[in-house]
């Protein structure tokens, strides 16, 4: 997974190619297509999906919804910005286009860690009083992470800290 996202990194998805990432990893393109037979894709979504499965499962509670969500929504709005990240992303996010399986396993391994968390914090704020009894926090999920997403697809705006302090104002005023 280390020659996939040195590549990524060096090279950029779009001229990455598996007989790069074969060549750094010192082993025949055929051994990669073996494992992966659908290709730098499937590569890029093994390495990215390690990377999340060796960070938090949580989101830290420190008492302080507010402050934790912003934390989120100000480190998503940054991972979007950032131009190389971004163009491995939107690189990925065409072939999900394309690829139900793909699109599901994205989904599943990438997204689904990240809003789970983020579902689980506010169920406990829920708990704790600090989010209306009613309030749907599938909704609520959607509400935070699609808005930013949809600004970053359709490049509608500045992905900054104050468009994340915004947005987090918003959601937070749904929430109470």
């Amino acid at each position: 997974m280390w020659a996939t996202m040195s590549m990524v990194g060096d090279t950029g998805y779009a001229r990455m190619t598996v007989e790069a990432i074969a060549s750094r990893a010192g082993v025949g393109k055929q051994t990669i297509y073996r494992w992966w037979p659908r290709g730098k894709a499937a590569l890029v979504l093994d390495a990215l999906a390690e990377n999340v499965a060796t960070g938090p499962a949580a989101l830290p509670d420190s008492g302080d919804l507010e402050a934790d969500l912003r934390t989120v929504v100000r480190a998503t709005v940054a991972e979007f910005a950032d131009p190389k990240l971004s163009a491995t992303t939107r690189a990925l996010t065409v072939e999900t286009l394309a690829d139900d399986d793909l699109a599901a396993q994205v989904r599943d391994r990438l997204l689904r860690p990240q809003l789970d968390a983020v579902r689980d914090r506010l169920e406990a704020a829920r708990d704790a009083g600090h989010v209306r009894a009613g309030a749907d926090l599938d909704h609520a999920v959607e509400s935070i992470f699609g808005p930013i997403f949809h600004r970053w697809l359709l490049r509608t705006g500045p992905l900054t800290d104050e468009y994340a302090e915004g947005l987090l104002q918003h959601v937070m005023a749904a929430l109470r």
